[in-house]
């Protein structure tokens, strides 16, 4: 057992005016498996980073632990077999601890002896997790292992991951945190929380805490009304005795015959009486102040969907599709009504991705002579004037500045700062240049800019690829409030659950 040691420990990105973290101090038990949690940009891949020391920090971390980053990079072309990839990367790994661990990822050896090239996302996560894990003494960082993941390969992943000794997973994938962490380490608003436990408890115990910090700042929003109106009334009375020194008293109308030092003495109290009221009022209102730092209020998103008046939005009928004489895609039929949010499932490069691009093409034919070499047969139908909205998978090319890309979207800019505003951005980031922004954060304006343009038609694949928990909530009840015409390729199951009305199985 070795242990991550960190001493009043701080970090600023060169040129940032403000610290991603500030004097944080915490003790990690690397027999651990250990959940790290927070909304995209509060710096969870950072964190990571400063505990492999690739950025320099004030403070100290200190740990004799083997660390390692997944996933990790290949130098040299692609082209090359996989295991002389791995083998000039880890010289000292050992072929049949990696087959070992492949076979438990339920995987065969000859994946070894292919191109790298020729790997889908699962494989390719697959084999570096295997080359990790039969590193001896190794302790795994691991970074958003699921993404582009289909259904079964986030199970093989996640009984995986139950079976090792420790590790820090990053992950929004609510299952995989409550399957394989029993320690979480959660990026809060203002500090950093750890607790014993998986996803289900931290957020079970995170809504009891934020449930009693909501109370407490209503009941002192009464207690601070309740000492201002009393601190007003006794200034009143006050200010009447104070005038009642001079030997006039207003509520009587006539010269008070009384003792000037019964009137000071009284006229004092009451002053100090005041006082107090508003210093009690004071501190009630720092307490105010502390409370609310670390509740999540995810905002409520809007939409407004467009209504056609055609029943039946899409038809596809024997569809099949070919790409570089290759067949990707093969009769395949479906039909998509007004009111509908259709779910395709499948494993990975069974054709989900292929079907949206048919569908674009259909509907745009000078979209469709873009791509060479992609082949299409079958009937697809659209309705007439039917307007699309898409999220693609690819964040690549959200970059230069967010007012140039509202209007290359055709989105009103402040309505996309609105919607971004909403899904937790700070306004600081709207002036950097999207380059700089984490992947859930380029994901979120792909999905601002789609929520800005009303459709009557929103085509999302994999949207929650890096997003934060709270804001796949968000989007959740977003969709189960204004129910648009949606057809969707994701493959986190909470989330198809609670928003599909019809799932294909591909």
């Amino acid at each position: 057992m070795a242990q991550i040691v960190l001493s009043d420990m701080s970090f600023c990105y060169e040129g940032s005016y403000e610290n991603i973290f500030e004097h944080v101090s915490l003790i990690l038990d690397t027999d651990w498996k250990l959940g790290l949690i927070g909304r995209n940009g509060k710096g969870k891949t950072t964190f990571l980073k400063l505990l492999l020391g690739e950025y320099a920090c004030q403070g100290s971390i200190q740990t004799r632990a083997a660390l390692e980053y997944f996933p990790f990079s290949l130098k040299g072309p692609e082209e090359r077999d996989t295991l002389e990839l791995l083998e000039e990367k880890f010289p000292d790994c050992e072929q049949w601890k990696i087959i070992r661990e492949l076979e438990l990822l339920k995987m065969t050896a000859d994946v070894l002896y292919r191109p790298f090239s020729s790997l889908s996302w699962g494989e390719r996560n697959k084999v570096m997790l295997a080359v990790l894990f039969s590193r001896d003494n190794a302790f795994l960082l691991i970074d958003e292992p699921t993404n582009h993941l289909d259904r079964e390969a986030r199970e093989q992943v996640s009984l995986y991951l139950q079976k090792k000794k420790g590790f820090i997973l990053v992950s929004h994938d609510r299952r995989l945190l409550d399957a394989c962490v029993d320690h979480v380490l959660a990026l809060e608003r203002n500090g950093i929380r750890l607790e014993k436990g998986n996803f289900s408890s931290w957020w079970e115990n995170k809504n009891r805490r934020d449930q009693f910090e909501r109370g407490e700042n209503e009941k002192l929003k009464k207690e601070i009304g309740r000492l201002r109106e009393t601190a007003r009334q006794a200034g009143r009375w006050a200010d009447r005795v104070e005038a009642s020194k001079i030997g006039y008293n207003p509520r009587k109308e006539k010269t008070f015959i009384g003792t000037r030092a019964y009137l000071g003495e009284k006229s004092r109290r009451l002053q100090q009486r005041r006082k107090n009221l508003e210093r009690r009022r004071e501190r009630a209102a720092e307490e105010k102040q502390s409370l609310l730092k670390n509740v999540e209020e995810p905002a409520d998103l809007k939409l407004k969907p467009l209504i056609h008046h055609k029943e039946v939005y899409v038809s596809m009928e024997d569809v099949s599709v070919s790409y570089g004489g290759r067949r990707v895609l093969s009769h395949f039929s479906m039909e998509l009504r007004r009111g509908e949010r259709v779910l395709l499932r499948g494993k990975n490069g069974c054709g989900k991705s292929t079907v949206i691009r048919a569908l674009l093409d259909a509907a745009d034919p000078e979209r469709a002579g873009r791509a060479s070499g992609f082949q299409r047969s079958g009937k697809i139908e659209t309705a007439s004037g039917l307007i699309l909205s898409l999220v693609g998978q690819d964040t690549s090319k959200v970059s230069g500045s967010l007012r140039a890309y509202a209007e290359k979207a055709k989105a009103q800019e402040s309505l996309l700062k609105a919607i971004l505003r909403q899904l937790d951005f700070e306004r600081e980031q709207f002036e950097k240049p999207m380059e700089e922004y984490s992947e859930g954060q380029k994901k979120k304006v792909l999905l601002a800019a789609s929520l800005a343009c009303p459709a009557h038609l929103y085509i999302w694949d994999e949207p929650l690829n890096y997003m934060d928990v709270f804001s796949r909530i968000q989007l959740e009840e977003l969709i189960l409030k204004y129910q648009p015409t949606m057809l969707l390729v994701e493959h986190d199951p909470v989330f198809g659950e609670r928003c599909a009305t019809r799932e294909i199985e591909m």
